[in-house]
């Protein structure tokens, strides 16, 4: 009887640490949480979305701006000006310091970039390189792939440069961080 009772509390073992490992995972705050997507990558039905919106504007002759493009890309669902959204994800959406795939890039306001840019991270290279997906970084044009490097003192992402030319980075801009895709409310 004590042999059965013995083998039952083995196979029930598993159970039991994927259990305290979920609970353990649900403890943190969302702001702690990796993002889902940082594993899972682009959704391609979204990207596929962004797309088509960009290609139908352009075809009617309108301009592809980086917020709704973004906006259709990641599902994070803000209005308003690029240099508002890290602002307004505030008690909205999960926000941090740390890149992860599907998380909205938020560039602030420079005198070159007055209404700040939004990109989507498709790819997290290393711990200082992505790769965005983004509008109208090139005037009214959709950029898959595009690559970011990490130029801050902390590495912190606080600044970065955009690979704007395939053989060259271009001037430094200030991020506000990256908003994830996760509602906290």
């Amino acid at each position: 009887m004590s042999v059965n009772r013995s083998g039952t509390a083995i196979r029930r073992l598993p159970y039991l640490c994927a259990l305290l490992l979920l609970a353990a995972a649900c403890a943190k705050t969302p702001s702690e949480q990796l993002p889902l997507s940082s594993q899972m990558g682009i959704d391609l039905d979204r990207q596929s979305l962004a797309l088509r919106e960009a290609e139908t504007l352009q075809a009617k002759g309108q301009r592809v701006w980086c917020v709704p493009f973004a906006r259709n890309l990641s599902g994070i669902d803000i209005r308003g000006n690029a240099e508002t959204w890290w602002s307004n994800a505030k008690d909205l959406y999960a926000r941090g310091r740390q890149p992860a795939v599907g998380a909205v890039m938020a560039f602030g306001s420079t005198g070159s970039m007055p209404m700040g840019h939004v990109a989507v991270v498709s790819e997290v290279v290393s711990p200082r390189e992505v790769r965005v997906d983004h509008a109208n970084w090139h005037r009214n044009q959709v950029s898959l792939r595009m690559a970011v490097i990490d130029v801050s003192d902390r590495n912190d992402w606080s600044a970065v440069r955009v690979q704007s030319q395939p053989t060259a980075f271009g001037s430094v801009y200030p991020i506000d961080g990256f908003i994830y895709p996760q509602r906290l409310r």
